[in-house]
């Protein structure tokens, strides 16, 4: 998937704000070495090396990572997929911020993750769990099949149980300390385009192979059926379900 950074930096920086959190779960010490899985474009990677610790961010998005070495060009990003990468340090821990359900292939990114651990170093992660965005999916789906795309899936996106995923990191040879599944309703940020905002930003894939009228058309009769039961307040907000973990190597 293209990512567009800057819109991504003005329009959903909620999407680093909320994992404020999570690197206070994290307690990053000075001098330990961490790595941001799924960095995106920096400002978390940032907060850690705040706090003291030595930080490398990566991320698979050559276009985040542009924007990350803009913004913080004194920290160590790196392109790199989750499933594959392969980096010479082995670090203190291992923190992702809504980046792990991009990662479809979970099995081998529990693996990359673990192989990259110091013993006894820990994981530290948030991101979507078992019907995160289901409405938003759904909608999008329906509306997509009926006007004959019954191809298009939302394959691109993992969204595990919490016992699916604390198998698989067991399994791999973590020791499982936390695992909490909760709604996170969470605002979007215009009162107008909110909702195809974040459609256009994060389901971008659903369209591939969709022309722009078409796309309108579709984004229209999305955003009919969800006012009712996402437009709550003046605002649109998304059906937002999230899975965190804290496991030692």
């Amino acid at each position: 998937m293209q990512w567009n950074a800057d819109t991504y930096t003005q329009k959903h920086a909620f999407v680093f704000q909320y994992g404020a959190g999570l690197i206070d779960l994290l307690a990053p010490q000075p001098g330990e070495l961490i790595l941001d899985l799924g960095c995106g474009s920096g400002e978390l990677t940032q907060q850690l090396a705040n706090a003291g610790a030595e930080v490398v961010g990566i991320d698979a998005s050559a276009e985040m990572i542009d924007k990350a070495r803009g913004q913080f060009p004194t920290l160590d990003f790196r392109v790199g997929d989750g499933a594959s990468f392969e980096l010479p340090e082995r670090f203190d821990a291992v923190f992702s911020n809504a980046a792990l359900h991009w990662m479809p292939n979970a099995a081998a990114v529990v693996q990359r993750m673990y192989q990259h651990l110091q013993p006894g170093g820990r994981l530290v992660a948030e991101f979507g769990g078992q019907g995160n965005v289901g409405q938003i999916v759904r909608a999008l789906l329906r509306h997509l099949h009926q006007r004959g795309h019954m191809h298009i899936q939302a394959e691109w996106w993992y969204f595990p149980s919490p016992g699916e995923y604390a198998t698989l990191l067991e399994q791999q040879g973590f020791r499982v300390q936390l695992v909490q599944h909760y709604d996170r309703p969470t605002p979007l940020a215009d009162p107008e385009t909110g909702l195809t905002d974040w459609i256009q930003q994060f389901g971008a894939n659903f369209f591939a192979e969709v022309g722009a009228e078409e796309q309108a058309d579709i984004l229209a009769a999305v955003n009919a059926e969800l006012c009712p039961v996402l437009f709550q307040d003046g605002k649109w907000v998304a059906d937002y379900k999230r899975l965190r973990v804290v496991a030692q190597a």
